[in-house]
C-alpha cells in the first residue's frame, strides 16, 4: 500500500484499500488467508513526519493445535506507524510494516475452543466427538 506524500492535506487523509495476503507473503504451511486484508488508514503529516493509523481486518484458516480440526479465525489489527520523510521523497510504502505486524501476531497455537479435548494419544479419535474405547 503506497501513500503519495503530496496527497496528504493539512487535515490528513483517509484511505481504504484491499491487500492480497499472497502478495504480502502472509500464507504459511499452517495459516491460509481466505479473504483479502481490508485496510483503513488515517494519515497525517506534520512537517517531515508522516503518522499512519491502520485498522486491518481479514480471516484465515488454520488447524486446531489439539484436535487438528480446520478452523477459521478473524484477524483484527490496530497499528500506528511514524515515518520521517525527506524533502524529495514522493511515496511511503506500508506493505512491509503491515506484513511484519501480522506475522508477529501469529500465535504458536490456535484452538477450536478453549476446552478442546484433543485427540486420543492411542487411537487418534477426536475426543470432542465422544469417548474412544482406549480410555
Amino acid at each position: 500500500m503506497k501513500v503519495e506524500i503530496s496527497r496528504i492535506t493539512s487535515d490528513g487523509i483517509s484511505i481504504e484499500d484491499s491487500l492480497d495476503a499472497e502478495e504480502l507473503d502472509l500464507n504459511t504451511s499452517e495459516i491460509k488467508f481466505v479473504s483479502p486484508l481490508k485496510v483503513n488508514a488515517n494519515i497525517f503529516k506534520i512537517k517531515n513526519v508522516v503518522s499512519v493509523e491502520l485498522e486491518i481486518e481479514s480471516c484465515f484458516h488454520t488447524s486446531c493445535s489439539r484436535c487438528l480440526k480446520e478452523i477459521q479465525l478473524p484477524l483484527k489489527r490496530h497499528l500506528r506507524l511514524n515515518y520521517q520523510v525527506m524533502n524529495n521523497q514522493q511515496f511511503i510504502d506500508l506493505d512491509e510494516d503491515i506484513r511484519e505486524d501480522i506475522i508477529l501476531s501469529y500465535s504458536l497455537r490456535y484452538l477450536c475452543s478453549p476446552d478442546c479435548l484433543g485427540l486420543c494419544p492411542k487411537c487418534g479419535k477426536n475426543l470432542n466427538e465422544g469417548k474412544c474405547n482406549c480410555i
